[in-house]
């Protein structure tokens, strides 16, 4: 990623913007997880409900912290859920009572991941804290899977494209519960 790209994409986050980015297997949309308006904007591009809640990808476990109760957690598991990472492996986690419903939606947890992809790693190093990252895709239809066709699907309505490839993989990440371990999304 050349530096005018990531200083592009870091003011359109700074500024609000939702901006499409590659992960480990698709194209991914993120804004600023404590800006209010840019997530209802990505939301509403998405049109997605707010009751689903969205995910965090982050470039270490650290930005994730503050928005975790890792207390609620039983005990054992944190150690589990860190050695999954970096990698393409989403967490449900408990989440701090002052995470806004638009993070967690319905939910009183949080996805969160920490990327092995290292676009989005120098990102979210960049930015200083996690990105929302949900599939670049309205709703019901297939996320992009590469620049050029983020840029055909949903291109206008977004602040910023980050020129990009992704890891390649198969499916999106594997969902699981970081109380349980059960599998809520196969990759």
């Amino acid at each position: 990623m050349n530096l005018q790209s990531l200083q592009l994409a870091l003011e359109q986050l700074h500024q609000g913007g939702v901006i499409g980015y590659a992960t480990e297997a698709v194209f991914g949309l993120g804004c600023d997880p404590d800006n209010g308006d840019a997530v209802a904007r990505l939301l509403e591009i998405k049109q997605r409900p707010i009751d689903k809640g969205l995910v965090l990808i982050a470039a270490d476990f650290s930005q994730l912290v503050p928005y975790l109760d890792l207390a609620a957690l039983p005990q054992g598991r944190l150690e589990i859920i860190l050695a999954s990472w970096p990698g393409p492996f989403t967490w449900i986690i408990p989440a701090k009572p002052e995470v806004p419903v638009w993070l967690k939606g319905r939910f009183n947890s949080l996805a969160v991941r920490v990327t092995a992809h290292q676009q989005v790693h120098d990102l979210c190093l960049a930015f200083g804290k996690p990105l929302v990252s949900s599939s670049a895709n309205k709703s019901g239809e297939p996320p992009a899977r590469t620049d050029i066709q983020l840029t055909e699907q949903l291109g206008v309505e977004l602040d910023y494209v980050l020129p990009g490839q992704t890891d390649g993989l198969a499916n999106p990440s594997l969902i699981r519960d970081g109380s349980t371990g059960a599998v809520l999304r196969s990759a």
